[in-house]
């Protein structure tokens, strides 16, 4: 007992310690923190703007409303200016801390004069005051936001010729080397097949692919891979899955009822549009205003493809309930598309002007309400038609067989009757857009026309014209700082897991600063001067030597740059939701891998759609759909807004109520109950053992090329010798238990082979579900 209470007092000391020594690396490195590197010159953008957005700008920036003191720190004109309270006082004297209010304030001793207050809990740490202070003495240069700034090409830094590929890896070499950091060696052949094979289609190679890339020994064995994935049919719906969220696109309206719509032909347009490789700038201008557009064939009106495109603004969420005020849910309509315009397009947060000026960004409600006057023509109804009768509220146009055969023909058109899709169309007259007091519906302000923030492109009717046409003119026009620059950083996180801009959706101040400012900028430019070319982007960037790098994590790595910002590796990266399923479909060869259609309903538990409905309408019941549907892309699979694919949601997909630029990531045990228990995950486990198990060979052979076919790479010895006495294991106890083995076997709709040793195929059934729940399997490495 005493030996016992001697451990015991033992064991806390031990924790005492611990906690002392990690009290003290805290410490230190908060202090380091604090005293980071003063640069030589201060940069307003990059040094002194994020201080003042996070602890200045609520009380004296752009938003009016909420100013106090009269005093805006946000522009020049307001920072240089004479106090109200004291005009021989200035906020700020340029050369002079200690003529300026603004220092004096934020170093003031006294609790009552301090800045920020102290109620509010906001701090300025002595390395923020430095800067400030250095800043003003060199003059207190005010520069327009980084993101509003024409984006030009800087010279491309030199850098380690044995390492580099294209100019992508000159800039990320320059920033690693200011870090300390050096690149990692080039990923192994079968890991840098998996990697870009997933990227660029959302499904692993096949064996045949494997070993033929294994077995090119030429120096552009992997150039050849690339043009065969960019090639491959897959590609548009790997990246039409991103395109997805950011257009909110569902089967269903949205709202209690949730009526079934048909906006399917719009994403087999927009799988077509990324297969075809449209340029950027057409993809964007259908969509946003294809209607408006001269059909290039020269008959001056839109044709029904580019008529297609614009359902991207109606896939916005519809009401069918009676009962609602017309005016107040047209209003939310316009709304929506005003709001994924600055979101998807720009990047910014536009909604938060939509009651009041924007409390960060240069974005008034003015502003707002004039980018609203763009998308509030469109002749629509709060409220059309009923739950039944309300597939596609007008406008709307009819995809017949005749289209499907002639102009439309990348539409997966199952059956003979006539499918009718949103579109856009504005009204013949004019109507009157006004700024809405608080955002209310029907509180009428003043009445503003077509018009754009200024602080991004002043917008000049006279040069672009009026209504969305002059809108994609005023996007696509070169000045334009954010068009170019938010769809390559975009693009860019779809293959490195993160953006050189992290906010994805917010370049506005409140948004994160570039890591690579010069790298962002110019693949902008050179994507604009390259003719917006999609494919050429990708190709530029998975062609890159920052790309092929191994994801080996080093001390070194984890010490400077724990969360890859400065890209000396690759980043581990979980495969979407939509990828998750994809994946074990593939690679257990039961994916139906046809292009396009309406959406299908996979296993989902009993009773999904009942427990939130109204009771009314075809979407009141989930029924299951049957044999190849039950094996389509995970992009397909139906989502109705209320109740989206619980399987989708634990693996973080979006549930398309709004714009999405980023879906967040998480790691829950659910995920892991998933891939043990969802049926579609046994079922691809089960066809695969019956598959091999009717094949000649040893058992070594079976397990190897199971083990090649889940984690695409040839087994190491010892892995080997695990699975082999993990497979033996099963076997064992499934011979003394048949009837477990038969249960295993009998699960799942896909066609059952007729197998003899049943022991031994649910055996290997089980260690091929061990491979699917491996963290390798549906983690890009």
């Amino acid at each position: 007992m005493k030996t016992l209470t001697v451990k015991i007092k033992y064991f806390f000391l031990l924790c005492l310690i611990t906690v002392g020594i990690a009290s003290i690396v805290w410490n230190c490195t908060s202090a380091s923190a604090e005293t980071s590197a003063m640069p030589d010159e201060v940069d307003y953008n990059f040094h002194i703007r994020p201080i003042l957005s996070d602890r200045c700008f609520k009380c004296h920036g752009p938003d009016a409303n909420k100013r106090e003191a009269n005093l805006r720190l946000d522009t020049p004109e307001g920072a240089f200016a004479a106090l109200k309270d004291n005009p021989k006082a200035h906020a700020i004297v340029a050369g002079n801390p200690d003529m300026s209010e603004v220092f004096l304030r934020i170093t003031s001793k006294d609790s009552t004069q301090l800045m920020p207050p102290v109620e509010s809990n906001l701090k300025l740490t002595q390395h923020e005051i430095d800067l400030i202070e250095k800043w003003i003495k060199q003059g207190a240069k005010y520069k327009a936001h980084w993101a509003f700034i024409e984006p030009k090409k800087t010279n491309v830094p030199k850098a380690d010729e044995d390492w580099v590929v294209n100019e992508i890896d000159n800039f990320v070499y320059a920033k690693m080397r200011d870090k300390g950091l050096k690149p990692n060696d080039e990923a192994d052949k079968e890991q840098l097949l998996k990697r870009v094979s997933l990227d660029l289609t959302g499904l692993p190679p096949t064996l045949e692919m494997q070993e033929r890339f294994l077995k090119d020994t030429s120096p552009n064995a992997y150039e050849k891979v690339v043009d065969e994935l960019l090639k491959n049919k897959h590609y548009g719906e790997k990246m039409a899955t991103y395109w997805l969220d950011v257009a909110r696109y569902a089967d269903s309206h949205g709202y209690q009822d949730d009526g079934l719509r048909t906006m399917w032909p719009w994403r087999d347009w927009v799988i077509h549009a990324y297969n075809d490789n449209y340029p950027y700038s057409k993809f964007l201008s259908w969509q946003l205003a294809g209607d408006l557009l001269p059909n290039p064939d020269g008959s001056g009106k839109p044709s029904k493809e580019m008529l297609l495109a614009t359902g991207f603004n109606r896939n916005h969420k519809i009401t069918q309930e009676g009962g609602v005020i017309d005016e107040e849910y047209r209003v939310e309509y316009v709304t929506d598309r005003t709001n994924t315009f600055g979101k998807s397009f720009l990047s910014l947060t536009f909604e938060c002007a939509k009651c009041h000026d924007h409390k960060y960004d240069p974005i008034s409600q003015k502003d707002y309400y004039s980018t609203f006057a763009f998308f509030n023509q469109v002749p629509e109804k709060g409220l059309f038609g009923t739950i039944d009768a309300s597939y596609a509220d007008p406008p709307n146009m009819a995809i017949t067989d005749a289209d499907v055969k002639s102009l439309l023909k990348f539409i997966n058109k199952k059956d003979t009757a006539k499918v009718m899709v949103m579109v856009m169309k504005d009204t013949s007259k004019v109507r009157t857009t006004y700024v809405l007091n608080r955002g209310n519906y029907d509180a009428h302000g003043d009445s503003v026309t077509y018009g754009l923030p200024k602080s991004i492109l002043k917008f000049d009717t006279t040069r672009y014209g009026k209504g969305r046409l002059g809108l994609v003119k005023w996007l696509l026009d070169n000045k334009n700082p954010l068009t170019s620059r938010v769809y390559v950083n975009r693009l860019w996180t779809q293959f490195f897991g993160r953006g050189i801009v992290k906010t994805l959706g917010d370049f506005g101040m409140q948004g994160e600063l570039p890591s690579h400012p010069e790298l962002l900028d110019w693949l902008a430019v050179d994507f604009r001067e390259k003719g917006w070319n999609v494919k050429r982007l990708v190709k530029q960037i998975v062609m890159s030597a920052t790309y092929r790098q191994s994801s080996v994590i080093t001390d070194r790595h984890l010490k400077t740059d724990p969360d890859n910002i400065f890209l000396a590796r690759a980043s581990r990266i979980r495969l979407p939701a939509e990828n998750v399923r994809d994946y074990v479909l593939s690679s257990s060869g039961i994916l139906n891998d046809e292009i396009g259609g309406p959406s299908i309903k996979p296993y989902q538990p009993k009773g999904l759609w009942e427990v939130a409905t109204s009771g009314r309408g075809s979407l009141s019941r989930y029924v299951q759909d049957h044999e190849s549907d039950l094996y389509r892309r995970g992009m397909y699979v139906f989502i109705k807004r209320t109740v989206p694919p619980p399987t989708m949601l634990i693996f973080d997909a979006s549930n398309r109520d709004q714009c999405e630029v980023q879906r967040v990531r998480t790691n829950t045990p659910l995920q892991a109950l998933v891939m043990m228990n969802d049926p579609q995950m046994i079922e691809g486990s089960r066809v695969l053992a019956e598959n091999l198990t009717l094949e000649k060979g040893s058992i070594e052979e079976k397990l190897e090329k199971a083990f090649r076919k889940v984690l695409c790479r040839m087994p190491k010895d010892k892995e080997m010798a695990v699975i082999k006495q993990y497979f033996e294991n099963e076997a064992n106890l499934l011979k003394k238990d048949p009837k477990r083995a038969e249960r295993l076997l009998n699960l799942g709709e896909y066609k059952h082979e007729t197998v003899k040793d049943k022991a031994s195929a649910a055996a290997l059934m089980q260690t091929i579900q061990l491979l699917y729940n491996m963290e390798e399997a549906i983690m890009r490495v």
